[in-house]
């Protein structure tokens, strides 16, 4: 892309969390004036034992409703906004809009509008910082009844009211239906307005700036000074992000996707780093090969498989549907089913059927009645993913020899028809180590060939 005419950037909590780092989103948005649309998060922590300030909203909201006195909870949530309007020197006065918050958290507003209230309290200060005109997200972000977005309509509103605009704020997480309820997205949403609002004015870019230099190949809590991914696809991260990693919310993937958008993830405090470019095809990925086959590594703990044997299970028609149609009816979701001729196992939550395990087993034990049935805890999944491995031979081999040297065993392998992704199943107790194996064949070794 030789010439950006139009950028949309996000800032996530940690770059707006005081006055010092609404400085530093300034000197960002105001260094390119291609850089138009701001999308702004609600204050996060300022120190590790900090609360971020919609967890702090949440408990006001919790306490109204059960009739106590929400006062001192709330002046810290007022403390924190006018500490930064001050330390700005900003000619508005958000007292105003926080007392207006206030009464209506003591008058049993939804939590919805309580989580809300962050951004757009952090939208009013950070237009008035830039000077820039303030879009407040319930006008343009449009919800069904259900809670749904509703796609074709915040597109129409969306272009309507910043097509008139040269500059605005529109704050994150949240939108309205058309009774003009607020209603949020899940958290970490702010990525999905980002997304929207690049989408709607046909951005050349969408930046997303938060508190790490991009996308990194594995958890740095797990992999010490892992290595940033410069480029990645949408179709990755979209693995990477179901797999846990935590960089941008997975749901701002599919607006700016479908408009073939690139997203680039950047760091706040490190803006001269140039951080992950997220695009939508292979080719246009292709001219940043980094020489990694994998791109990343990602995964979860927090799952349980019930494996089930039967004699002859292959020939016995309908035998998957039958134990699929106990975990519908029971509305369970799974996430891989892996099988053999006389075995299979569901994959799936533990948080789903926890307290329901015996009802479940019994349930499938009358459906199919299997030889053996158990549920087996405590596994994690994992998964290595990368567009370098359908071009690279031996790739599951490097996987799995590192982790056989590491002694780890295997409970379950999956790998999809588009040879983009690795899922291993393994128990808690070596998921980290597992990772850091899987790191250190593909990327320390090649670092250390490069040298």
């Amino acid at each position: 892309m030789n010439q950006v005419d139009l950028k949309i950037v996000k800032f996530g909590g940690s770059s707006l969390a005081d006055a010092n780092q609404f400085r530093k989103v300034k000197e960002i948005v105001t260094a390119e004036k291609a850089r138009r649309f701001v999308v702004p998060s609600a204050p996060g922590k300022r120190s590790s034992n900090d609360i971020k300030v919609t967890d702090m909203l949440y408990t006001c909201q919790k306490l109204a409703s059960e009739g106590a006195d929400i006062s001192e909870p709330f002046g810290q949530i007022r403390a924190r906004y006018l500490e930064i309007a001050n330390e700005l020197s900003l000619s508005y006065d958000p007292s105003a809009a926080l007392d207006e918050v206030y009464e209506n958290l003591r008058n049993g507003a939804t939590k919805d509008y309580a989580a809300s209230r962050g951004e757009y309290l952090n939208g009013l200060l950070l237009s008035s910082y830039l000077g820039y005109q303030f879009v407040d997200a319930a006008d343009v972000v449009r919800f069904d009844a259900n809670g749904v977005l509703m796609m074709d309509e915040t597109m129409t509103l969306m272009r309507e009211k910043l097509g008139k605009l040269e500059c605005a704020v529109i704050p994150g997480f949240y939108g309205a239906d058309e009774n003009g309820n607020v209603i949020t997205f899940s958290r970490g949403g702010s990525d999905v307005t980002g997304s929207l609002v690049a989408r709607a004015v046909s951005a050349d870019i969408y930046e997303n700036w938060t508190d790490v230099s991009g996308v990194l190949v594995a958890d740095p809590r797990i992999v010490a000074n892992a290595v940033p991914i410069n480029t990645i696809t949408y179709e990755e991260l979209r693995e990477l992000s179901y797999m846990g990693a935590s960089v941008l919310h997975e749901d701002a993937i599919f607006p700016v996707r479908a408009a073939d958008i690139p997203i680039n993830i950047r760091n706040t405090n490190a803006p001269d780093a140039p951080g992950t470019m997220i695009v939508a095809s292979d080719s246009a990925a292709s001219d940043q090969f980094t020489g990694y086959t994998i791109t990343g590594i990602a995964g979860r703990k927090g799952f349980c498989a019930i494996n089930i044997q039967k004699a002859m299970m292959n020939a016995e028609i309908g035998f998957c549907r039958k134990v699929l149609s106990v975990l519908e009816e029971l509305n369970i979701s799974f996430e891989h089913m892996p099988s053999g001729i006389d075995t299979m196992s569901i994959i799936l939550p533990e948080d789903a059927i926890h307290g329901r395990e015996k009802t479940v087993l019994s349930k499938i034990r009358k459906a199919v009645s299997p030889d053996r049935l158990e549920i087996e805890h405590g596994i994690s999944l994992l998964a290595v993913v990368g567009r370098g491995m359908r071009r690279t031979r031996g790739t599951a081999a490097r996987i799995f020899a590192a982790l056989a040297h590491a002694r780890i065993n295997v409970k379950m392998i999956d790998q999809g028809s588009s040879e983009l992704n690795i899922i291993i199943g393994l128990l808690d107790g070596d998921f980290e180590e597992a990772v850091r194996r899987i790191y250190d064949v593909f990327v320390s070794s090649t670092i250390t060939e490069q040298s």
